[in-house]
């Protein structure tokens, strides 16, 4: 049977729209409320970031709300207390993201067996090796019926990107830059012969575009390339605007998707 992400990656549909949060940001209690108005404002896919005291690719917009929503309380079990009911309320994907070590410390397979209990689709753990993966967690991951996102880079070999799609199932995750994410820089969502480079090598899985997406245009641009693009810094610092959260989710979205399908 077809899982919510092969479901939606399935549809061959264009212009994907994924965006990032960090739970329990700004509020503890933000993260399940931030989900259902980001599904009621036309997202098709949810990262929700676990919060770490020690992030790698993090940019500064992302590491202070991940300082924040510790300082709120937040940890892995409380964010699985969050998310208990979360299939009664919502069926769009929702992927967890964030570093191996809290996963490792919580126990991988309870980790896993616990997520996939709560309906949570798949995993993004940057700092996993695919080694490590496919020789001990892959089997893990396919009992419980999780998928396991990697990251891709321009500087990532064809043979290396052709070994990832073979162990995937869902997407795969195209880093625009060899930067931190909410890097704004010049080359952002132009690094067209990267995108063209792996668009040409046929894989099975599509790609999503992450780093540097921050408005409409970014978006636009990125979709050009791959089936969508992943929103995270931008709106981070949208959700620290003044004004409901509700209200600061729909704006940001909108200008988004206007003049899209929402």
């Amino acid at each position: 049977m077809a899982t919510r992400l092969q479901r939606l990656f399935g549809q061959n549909q264009q212009g994907l729209l994924s965006v990032y949060f960090t739970a329990g940001y700004p509020k503890l209690d933000d993260t399940v409320p931030i989900i259902l108005e980001l599904e009621k404002s036309g997202v098709d896919l949810i990262e929700v970031g676990m919060p770490f005291s020690d992030p790698l690719a993090d940019g500064p917009t992302i590491q202070q709300s991940s300082e924040v929503a510790i300082r709120n309380g937040m940890t892995i079990p409380k964010l699985f207390e969050q998310l208990q009911d979360i299939r009664q309320h919502t069926q769009i994907p929702l992927v967890l993201m964030g570093y191996l070590n809290p996963v490792m410390q919580y126990g991988v397979e309870r980790f896993l067996q616990k997520a996939s209990e709560i309906g949570i689709d798949g995993l993004i753990l940057p700092d996993l090796p695919l080694a490590d993966y496919v020789r001990e967690y892959k089997p893990l991951f396919e009992q419980y019926g999780l998928s396991n996102v990697f990251l891709v880079t321009p500087q990532t070999p064809e043979q290396r990107i052709r070994e990832i799609d073979s162990h995937s199932n869902s997407f795969i995750y195209m880093v625009s830059s060899a930067s931190v994410t909410g890097s704004t820089g010049s080359k952002g969502v132009s690094n067209t012969d990267y995108f063209q480079r792996v668009a040409g090598m046929g894989l099975r899985n599509p790609g999503i575009i992450g780093f540097g997406i921050h408005d409409r245009d970014t978006f636009t641009q990125a979709c050009t390339h791959a089936r969508g693009a992943i929103i995270g810094s931008a709106f981070i610092k949208a959700l620290a605007k003044e004004g409901s959260l509700q209200d600061n989710v729909r704006t940001f979205i909108q200008s988004i998707r206007e003049n899209e399908k929402v």
